[in-house]
């Protein structure tokens, strides 16, 4: 079971991502994220210069403008 990571506001994506069978945890609350396989956020907070710091070795899945058929097949297929 993949444990995945999810901004809080990306609740629709959440409830899809734990009826495929995922463990899914709020990202404001999961301290470790290096048990996370992955981590999903909404992409409104990216950083305007395009820099990108990362706190882990997890697939980091930008949500923004797909569907959550597609952030789980992102996931599934670690394609970006």
């Amino acid at each position: 079971m993949k444990r995945i990571a999810v901004e809080d506001s990306l609740i629709n994506i959440s409830d899809y991502l734990r009826n495929q069978g995922c463990d899914v945890c709020s990202l404001t609350e999961e301290k470790d994220l290096d048990r996370c396989d992955a981590v999903v956020v909404s992409g409104e907070d990216e950083n305007f210069m395009g820099i990108h710091d990362t706190l882990t070795k997890a697939i980091v899945v930008d949500a923004a403008g797909k569907t959550a058929q597609e952030v789980y097949d992102q996931i599934n297929n670690n394609t970006f």
